[in-house]
């Protein structure tokens, strides 16, 4: 996979970063794939019914609104996301099962983690443009993440 600092040092302004503090909980390090969205506010239903399709080497990227209240993403879900072939997480919310999560050969990267469960009432939308640290998140952009940061690139 390619640096982050490499996607930016190639692309220039047409390389989007990240500026929310996101932590790494997975135990891949760095990853990279096409976007595909979430947007949803303290409910995961959206979350675990699209990592069940399968991921393609494509990045969740999961709009919360930041929310510190409850976990989108534990151990059942990401253990979904890992058996269906996506690459990575990236969430604007939390995450619970930190122990477990690091063992899971998937890229995480959340705000936090919080042991509340969140709800299932199936609230949100599903390949939407989201917006967080700065950056726009559409479906079908590339997207880069290692311990340097998140860059995205609309192709």
């Amino acid at each position: 996979m390619k640096p982050t600092s490499d996607v930016v040092d190639e692309r220039g302004d047409g390389a989007a970063v990240c500026m929310l503090a996101l932590h790494q909980f997975g135990c891949r390090r760095a990853f990279s794939g096409e976007v595909s969205t979430v947007r949803c506010r303290e409910d995961n239903a959206l979350v675990k019914a699209r990592l069940s399709e399968p991921g393609g080497g494509r990045v969740l990227v999961v709009d919360g609104g930041g929310s510190l209240r409850v976990a989108l993403v534990g151990e059942k879900v990401a253990g979904l996301a890992l058996a269906s072939g996506w690459s990575g997480l990236i969430i604007n919310g939390c995450v619970r099962d930190v122990t477990a999560l690091r063992g899971l050969d998937l890229g995480i990267k959340a705000i936090g983690p919080c042991p509340r469960a969140s709800g299932k009432a199936g609230a949100g939308e599903v390949d939407v443009p989201v917006t967080f640290g700065g950056v726009t998140f559409t479906p079908g952009a590339m997207v880069w993440s290692d311990d340097d940061g998140v860059v995205v690139v609309a192709e």
